[in-house]
């Protein structure tokens, strides 16, 4: 594990689970993040969605990390995962939300909403590359 060299940002880490941070943690960044910068699309012009994109992409990058600590061959992250009082409160409140199928919705509904900021509000100057904007705020 040495070796593994960490995924660019927005990404949290690599292909294992966080032994650091558990999955009602990630769970509640993404839910905070994705409610923030959608109150900011909602009430901004088109022309500035861009603006939004680093913090949906940190969005999808916290709900790629709940979904590692799915086992293979398992259906949602089990409550053994929840290692933190913040986390299993999260859990304990609502565990349907950490369903592999719930997830993998959440996370296909987030990735189309960065498809779409790239779609109606590509940055001034975009030369078609696209950098993380690894910053978790809303502007």
């Amino acid at each position: 594990m040495a070796d593994e060299i960490p995924p660019p940002p927005p990404a949290f880490g690599g292909a294992a689970p966080s032994e650091i941070i558990d999955p009602g943690e990630f769970a509640a960044v993404a839910a905070d993040v994705s409610a923030r910068a959608g109150i900011v699309l909602l009430n901004s012009p088109e022309a500035e969605h861009h603006r939004q994109r680093g913090a949906v992409a940190y969005a999808v990058a916290a709900v790629e990390e709940v979904l590692k600590f799915i086992p293979a061959g398992q259906d949602a992250v089990p409550a053994s995962a929840f290692s933190s009082e913040a986390g299993r409160a999260r859990y304990e409140k609502d565990p349907g939300k950490f369903r592999r199928d719930i997830l993998e919705i959440e996370l296909r509904l987030t990735r189309q909403i960065l498809t779409d900021i790239d779609t109606v509000s590509p940055p001034p100057g975009d030369t078609g590359s696209r950098g993380s904007g690894s910053a978790p705020g809303v502007n």
